[in-house]
C-alpha cells in the first residue's frame, strides 16, 4: 500500500494520499435504490472524523477526470477501515460501481471540518433521504460517552429506509423515529413533520444532512431554541482542498457581514445560524 501524508498550512491538520484496498463492495436493500457500500482499508482511518469525507479516484484513466467526493459513513480505528455509503448517481459512481473487492482505489483524506462532537447531554440527528449516511459514524462515537442520541429520518417509504440502512440504526441502540411521504412507515410527512410532534430538550446539539430545502427548513425550525444546530452541506467540487474554489459557499459572520467559504475546507460542517441559502453574492 503506497500512502504519502501532506500537511496543511495552518499545521494542525493532515490528510493522506492512499492506496485504498477495497475489503467489501457490495449493493444493499432494494436494488431499484442503487445504494452501496465500500469498505476500504486504508490509515485514513486513523484520523478520520464524523462529517468529515475523502476524495476519490473512481477511474485508472483520464475520464472521469475529477475525484468523487463522498461522506465517510463508517470508521474503524482498530481494523484500520472506512465505509463508503452512496447511491448510483451519475457517469462517476457508475466507475466506481465496477471497482472490486481486492482492487485498490485512489482516494484522499480525511478531508474537510467535521460535525463537533458532545460529551454529554441530547444530541438530535436530523436526516433526509441518503443524508443518514455521514450521520452514523457520529452517534457510534458518542454512543459511549453517554450522550443521548434521538435520530428523525425522513425518506420516500419503508422500503427506502430499509435499505438505507434502518437495521444499521437499530443496531446503536438509540431513540429512532421516522417519517415516510406515502405513510408506509412512521408519521406520514416530511422530517419537519415529525419535529413538528415531538417535544425537544431545552439544550443540546443538532446535526442535520440531506437535501438544501430541507436543511434550510430544519435550520428555520430550530432558530427560535437554544439548541446549537449543525448542517453538512454537499457541493460540487474539483480539488477538495481549498485551491480550486468550485464549492464556495455564503456565509454571514456574527456581525452580519456575508463572506465566502469553501465547502471543502471550511466545512462540509457549518454552524446552521451562519449559512445562508440560496443566496449570491
Amino acid at each position: 500500500m503506497l500512502a504519502q501524508v501532506f500537511v496543511r498550512e495552518e499545521g494542525d491538520e493532515w490528510m493522506l494520499l492512499d492506496e485504498a484496498k477495497i475489503i467489501k463492495h457490495e449493493g444493499i436493500g432494494d436494488p431499484q435504490y442503487k445504494i452501496r457500500r465500500l469498505v476500504l482499508k486504508t490509515e485514513i482511518a486513523q484520523e478520520a472524523e464524523p462529517g468529515q469525507f475523502v476524495h476519490l479516484k473512481v477511474s485508472s484513466g483520464m475520464d472521469p477526470l475529477l475525484r468523487r467526493p463522498i461522506s465517510i459513513a463508517g470508521i474503524d480505528k482498530d481494523k484500520q477501515e472506512i465505509t463508503l455509503l452512496y447511491r448510483l448517481k451519475g457517469k462517476g459512481t457508475e466507475f466506481l460501481s465496477q471497482a472490486k473487492t481486492g482492487d485498490e482505489l485512489n482516494l484522499l483524506g480525511p478531508l474537510g471540518k467535521g460535525f463537533t462532537v458532545p460529551r454529554s447531554g441530547d444530541l438530535y440527528l436530523v436526516a433526509g433521504g441518503i443524508g443518514i449516511f455521514p450521520l452514523l459514524p457520529l452517534a457510534q462515537k458518542v454512543s459511549e460517552q453517554g450522550v443521548n442520541v434521538h435520530l428523525l429520518w425522513g425518506g420516500e417509504n419503508k422500503r427506502f429506509l430499509e435499505s438505507a440502512g434502518l437495521s444499521f440504526w437499530h443496531a446503536q441502540d438509540i431513540s429512532i423515529e421516522v417519517s415516510t411521504l406515502d405513510g408506509s412507515m412512521g408519521v406520514q410527512g416530511t422530517v419537519l413533520d415529525l419535529l413538528a410532534k415531538r417535544e425537544l430538550a431545552k439544550t443540546g446539539r443538532v446535526a442535520v444532512c440531506g437535501p438544501m430545502g430541507m436543511m434550510a427548513s430544519v435550520s428555520d425550525f430550530f432558530k427560535e431554541t437554544a439548541l446549537e444546530v449543525e448542517v453538512s452541506l454537499e457541493e460540487r467540487m474539483g480539488c477538495g482542498v481549498g485551491a480550486c474554489l468550485g464549492c464556495v459557499c455564503t456565509l454571514r459572520d456574527e456581525e452580519g457581514k456575508l463572506r465566502r467559504g469553501k465547502v471543502c475546507k471550511d466545512g462540509p460542517v457549518f454552524k446552521a445560524k451562519e449559512v445562508v441559502w440560496n443566496a449570491t453574492l
